[in-house]
């Protein structure tokens, strides 16, 4: 039997919100935020294990660096956000889980010009084993190529984690389910491999590992730990323009973001992909890295 999956609006707990920490039903926006109407909106996605907060700096600094792309600035110190995340984590009992900052303009106006609205700030924590089903990790995920493409990067601010960036996404991972697929893979408006729909994505080959250059998508911090991972293990690290006639050309592939963690893929398409001790290695390693205690860890 399905387990009923409770919506998000109807779970118990608390959301830290506007400086405050208030009961989870209770944390509201306005129908007329601008944020809901205008995308002006920036948010992070942070994986908690053993109730800590995995490179905790480096999103809160990219949700700064975020936040000012779209022009506004956040009306918290670095500092206090983290503080608040410490608190909320421990409030709402989450030992291994996800924690989702989120920053939008308010109400005040309803107009592509919206200086004078308020910027405002949420904190919301859950428990999240897994991004994907286990049993299809552990097989490898299947991907197709989506018919949106990333957009070059005179179009949009695409280093930013904006939610503005996420709705070609999530037509592309529909239509991927839609097919039988778990996930999508998305080409840049080139033509060029780009990345999975909210991972990035690598290619192997002996002992190289070949991913696409961050040109006009998110450079994730989980692609540049996994990165550091593979050269400390004597492995090459290409990182380039991959056009889709070289899939075939691949022995494995593997995802990689905070919520997917590191991801074997099966197959792209008709292209399969046997995952195997590269692949298997830095699965493993990522695992030990993210649940080293404070203070010992690289990216502590």
């Amino acid at each position: 039997m399905t387990t009923p999956i409770v919506p998000f609006d109807q779970r118990e707990g608390h959301i830290w919100l506007d400086g405050a920490f208030v009961e989870w039903k209770s944390a509201k926006i306005h129908v007329l935020t601008h944020g809901l109407h205008y995308a002006s909106c920036v948010y992070e996605g942070e994986r908690v294990y053993s109730g800590r907060v995995f490179r905790l700096r480096d999103h809160t600094d990219r949700l700064y660096r975020s936040a000012a792309m779209l022009d506004f600035a956040l009306p918290y110190t670095k500092d206090e956000l983290e503080a608040a995340t410490a608190k909320l984590i421990e409030m709402n009992g989450i030992v291994d889980g996800y924690v989702r900052p989120v920053a939008w303009r308010g109400s005040e106006q309803i107009s592509t010009s919206a200086r004078a609205s308020r910027i405002h700030v949420a904190l919301a924590c859950w428990s999240w084993p897994s991004y994907f089903d286990p049993e299809a990790k552990k097989r490898g995920i299947t991907l197709e190529t989506a018919a949106w493409r990333r957009p070059p990067p005179s179009s949009s601010p695409f280093a930013a984690k904006a939610s503005s960036h996420y709705m070609i996404a999530t037509l592309c991972k529909h239509r991927a389910e839609d097919n039988g697929f778990q996930d999508a893979l998305m080409l840049d408006w080139r033509g060029r491999i780009a990345e999975a729909t909210s991972a990035n994505i690598f290619f192997a080959r002996d002992s190289e590992l070949h991913t696409p250059a961050p040109d006009c998508f998110l450079d994730g911090i989980t692609r540049q730990t996994v990165i550091e991972l593979a050269r400390e293990r004597n492995l090459t690290v290409i990182e380039r323009a991959i056009l889709p006639d070289e899939l075939g050309t691949f022995s494995e592939c593997f995802v990689t973001g905070t919520a997917a963690e590191v991801c074997p893929v099966s197959r792209i398409d008709q292209h399969a992909f046997t995952p195997s001790a590269l692949t298997f290695d830095l699965m493993s390693a990522y695992a030990d890295l993210v649940r080293q205690p404070a203070g010992a860890a690289i990216h502590a």
